[in-house]
Parts: C-alpha cells; structure tokens; sequence
C-alpha cells in the first residue's frame, strides 16, 4: 500500500487572538493622535505668542527710537528763537494744554497732574524725521486695546488739537492689555506679576532732569516738566489674539525699554 506523507496542518489566527491584535492597534493609534493634536495644539499657542512678542518687540523699538532723537534740532543751536516755529524743537516731548510759550504742565499718574499729554497712556514727541527740513509731531496713545501712532507737521497752537485735525493715526500695536479694565481682573489672577498692585500698568513713565541728576517727574516738584523729560520708560503688555486651545486664557509676553533724550531742550 502506498503511504502518503502526513499532511501538515496550518493553523490561523482566531477571532478572539485578531480582535485583542485590532483593540492595541487601535490604542497605539488613538495616542499617536492624541499626542499629534496635542502637538499641533502647543505650536499654534506657541506660535501665536511668537508673533505676538515679535510685534511688541518692533513697536517698543520704534518708540524708543522716536524718543532717542526727539528733541532735534533744539533752541540752542540758534542764535536767536526763529520766527517758524516748525523749523526747531521747544524740547523732546510736546505737551497739551497750554503749549508754548508756557513752561508746561505738570506731569502726573492715574489721571494726576496737570498734562492730558504727555500722560500714562499718551506721549507726543518732538522731533525732526528723517530728511525732512521741519519738525514733526508723533504722537503715540492707548485707546482700549490698540496703541496709535500718528504723525503730522508742527504747527502753531496745542498739538493734540492739530493731531486730532490731521487724521493721521493709525493702529500702531494691538492686543495691549495694560489698561483693560473688562478683562483686567481675570488678566491678573492670572499673571500677577505683571500687575504688581492689581491695577493698570502705564505704557509711559516719566524721568525729569533735577539739579542733582535725574527722578521720577512726578516726584521732580518745580522740575516736573515735559520740557525736563530726559528719559521715557516703556511698558507693553500685548495678549495673543486668540485663547489658548487648553486653558482657554489668553497668554501675555511683557516687554520694557527706556527711551532716552540726548538733545537739551533750552
């Protein structure tokens, strides 16, 4: 009799073994998607907050450059007050009311003080830009959440009215939350820091030149002056412009420069 080998039997997978095998492929999957998104969650906040100090950090440059050479050409490189007014600086920052020929008004905080401008939120500078021939007027000022920068030629008469007429502001810097009072308590409990005393923060702080070197104007007494205004401390809180995607909260970035005047005034 003919003998056949044995036949070899193949055996599979069974169901139960196929469906405990499909359940961990499917964990595997559902954390490797679960760490993706949470990846592609912490870019875009990242990203977001990125962009927002990037542009803090342009708008601090350019007012402390304004600052710096504001000022230009002073009084003093004259022999005599010429007769236009446009053609040099009474000093580095403008003042209203009462511009000159008055010494100028008090500079004060939280609404102290005599100035509208300069104030907490409100700076006019002085100065000569670029290569134009007269002397022109930026005026930098905090409306809700948007920093404005405006720019006209000097004129006679009080600088705010003359800005305000030339409607030349433009929003210059958004998402400043120094001065928010609808978001301000939340903004605190959350980053208290940047709101030491639990109220809003100045974007603009004065120093004075005083006989003995230089203090806070506001403590200069009869030095207190925007003409005597030597240094300008600046101080942005900007917000990103949309809630981070896990806590939901708004994420600050803070960023502080001084603008320093090297032209006399007198």
């Amino acid at each position: 009799m003919k003998k056949f080998p044995p036949v070899k039997v193949v055996k599979g997978f069974t169901i139960l073994e196929m469906l405990i095998a499909m359940s961990v492929f499917l964990i595997i999957c559902a954390a490797m998607f679960g760490l993706l998104q949470m990846s592609q969650t912490r870019y875009a906040s990242e990203n977001q907050l990125s962009a927002s100090f990037q542009e803090a950090r342009l708008a601090m440059d350019q007012i402390v450059r304004d600052v710096n050479v504001s000022g230009y050409p002073s009084l003093n490189i004259y022999p005599s007050v010429p007769t236009d007014p446009s053609t040099y600086a009474v000093g580095p920052v403008a003042w209203s009311p009462n511009y000159y020929p008055s010494t100028g008004c008090q500079i004060g905080t939280g609404g102290g003080g005599t100035c509208t401008s300069p104030g907490d939120y409100d700076l006019i500078v002085e100065t000569r830009l670029g290569t134009d021939t007269n002397v022109s007027w930026v005026h930098y000022y905090l409306t809700g959440t948007t920093l404005y920068r405006a720019v006209t030629p000097k004129t006679t008469g009080d600088p705010l009215a003359a800005l305000s007429a030339s409607g030349s502001a433009v929003p210059f810097l958004v998402n400043v939350m120094n001065n928010a009072p609808s978001q301000l308590a939340a903004i605190v409990a959350t980053y208290p820091t940047m709101f030491p005393t639990g109220q809003p923060v100045p974007v603009f702080q004065y120093m004075c030149d005083v006989s003995t070197g230089t203090m806070a104007c506001t403590n200069a007494a009869a030095y207190n002056s925007p003409l005597n205004v030597r240094d300008v401390d600046i101080t942005l809180i900007v917000a990103t412009p949309q809630p981070d995607m896990q806590t939901q909260m708004l994420k600050l970035v803070e960023l502080n420069g001084r603008g320093h005047t090297t032209n006399v005034s007198q």
